[in-house]
Formats: structure tokens, C-alpha cells, sequence
């Protein structure tokens, strides 16, 4: 896996509640452009549903990494653009339901979450983005 150390302990900073601070890596990396909550038609899932909206924009996330033969552990940061700040929560349940899985006892990848005035459509009430270390033997894609 190229991403090879996640900093998640610097002692004059307090612990993360389950990400790392930083996440070296090797060989490519791959920028994803920001994933909303739409299906394949690009219809609006889950509107007015924070939960619903978060996993539709991750799926459609997977489905992007997953064209470079990457996987969840080959996360190294995701950008949160969301419309209310104080529903983290909600995006952190729903994000570790999603990662948990595929990390076990590994913390997510590193992480920034940003509260917008808008997205790019009324309905949206999350996007995010990533930057992804691609494996070795995808690197040709």
C-alpha cells in the first residue's frame, strides 16, 4: 500500500477524534474532484438526509478510487464541504460505517471539514473530495 505512515500522536496536540494528522505516502497520487449525493442518472439521493446524502457521495468516491485498483486504506486526505458544521457527527458515523471495514484498527485518512454558504446545487448538503495513493500496479491507469 503507498500510504505508508499515518501521524496520529503528536504530543502537543490533542488526539484526533479518529483521524491522523498526516499521512506520508509514496509513488502517484490521484486528486478527486469533489462527490455529491447523486445516483448514476443524476438524480439527487437522499434529499433533506444528511446520513443518506453522505454515503451516495462516498459511494460515488469508491467508484472513482476504485478505477485506479484503490481501496479505502489508499485514502491519504479527504476535504469535507459541508452546509452545517455541527452535524459532523452525522458525517463521522456514516463515514466510519463506510471505512471501518476496509481500515480495522487503522485511523481514517487525514482530514479537513469546511462549512460553505452553498454547493453547486440547492439539494446538496455534502461534497468530498480526496487525494488517493494509487497502488503500484495501478499507477499506469
Amino acid at each position: 500500500m503507498p500510504a505508508e505512515e499515518r501521524l496520529t500522536d503528536v504530543p502537543e496536540l490533542p488526539a484526533t477524534p479518529g483521524y491522523a494528522h498526516a499521512v506520508t505516502v509514496s509513488g502517484t497520487l490521484a486528486f478527486v474532484s469533489g462527490q455529491v449525493a447523486v445516483d448514476a442518472a443524476g438524480c439527487v439521493v437522499g434529499v433533506d438526509d444528511l446520513a443518506a446524502q453522505t454515503r451516495q457521495a462516498l459511494s460515488n468516491l469508491h467508484h472513482v478510487i476504485s478505477r485506479f485498483g484503490a481501496d479505502w486504506s489508499d485514502v491519504v486526505k479527504f476535504t469535507w464541504y459541508v452546509l452545517d458544521a455541527s452535524e459532523v457527527q452525522t458525517i463521522r458515523d456514516v463515514r466510519d460505517e463506510i471505512l471501518r471495514p476496509a481500515l480495522g484498527d487503522v485511523h481514517n485518512p487525514a482530514s479537513t471539514l469546511v462549512q460553505v454558504a452553498a454547493l453547486f446545487g440547492p439539494d446538496f448538503l455534502v461534497e468530498v473530495e480526496a487525494v488517493v495513493a494509487v497502488p503500484r500496479q495501478a499507477s499506469d491507469v
